[in-house]
């Protein structure tokens, strides 16, 4: 989440509790996939955290898992779940250097105005470890937009991100595109990235 976008922050602000409560199961098929190429016990940064359901399955995993949300009410209804601290952070504020194993972000970046997006990728890739991990997703398109609640997507394509993230240097790079959906309950085309810092 970007301080731009007072729209997009408006809607999770409004509705935080309707959306935290929706009894979102924990991205587990990405998840497993993510942790396998981490150490145990790894320290992981999890951006756009939501209502805290990953979080809470990498916790229960062992992880060392620093949840973080860029909307205080939900924030705060991650922190009720989890009984650990949540903090706001939105993502031009990511000031840490080589402090995380992993960065987990499941559907958060895709809110960041495409021109932002690179400097955000590159405040990771510098809070990243040698060979940490850096997880993901976006609803795919080719053009720029709001969705029906007025939400802000960046709506790339494979070939966009791609080239996006080449500027970084990343050791490996992987986009899978699967079929999903979204808090709107609509048939959604998904990219999930996975890059390791090299």
């Amino acid at each position: 989440m970007t301080a731009k976008d007072a729209e997009t922050i408006g809607f999770y602000t409004d509705n935080a509790g309707a959306y935290t409560s929706r009894g979102q199961a924990p991205d587990r098929l990405h998840l497993e996939k993510f942790l396998a190429r981490l150490p145990d016990g790894a320290t992981i940064l999890e951006l756009g955290c939501g209502g805290g359901q990953d979080s809470e399955f990498m916790l229960a995993a062992g992880f060392d898992v620093r949840p973080t949300d860029g909307t205080p009410e939900i924030a705060k209804e991650a922190e009720l779940r989890l009984g650990i601290p949540v903090a706001t952070l939105l993502f031009e504020d990511i000031r840490d250097v080589a402090a995380y194993d992993g960065v987990w972000a499941n559907a958060c970046l895709l809110h960041v105005p495409r021109p932002s997006l690179p400097g955000i990728i590159g405040r990771i890739h510098t809070a990243l470890k040698q060979g940490g991990v850096f997880y993901a997703s976006f609803k795919a398109g080719e053009a720029e937009g709001r969705d029906a609640f007025g939400r802000y997507y960046n709506y790339p394509s494979k070939a966009w991100l791609e080239d996006l993230y080449r500027h970084f240097g990343w050791a490996s790079l992987e986009i899978e595109a699967r079929q999903g959906s979204g808090y709107d309950k609509l048939p959604t085309d998904w990219l999930h990235v996975t890059a390791t810092k090299s």
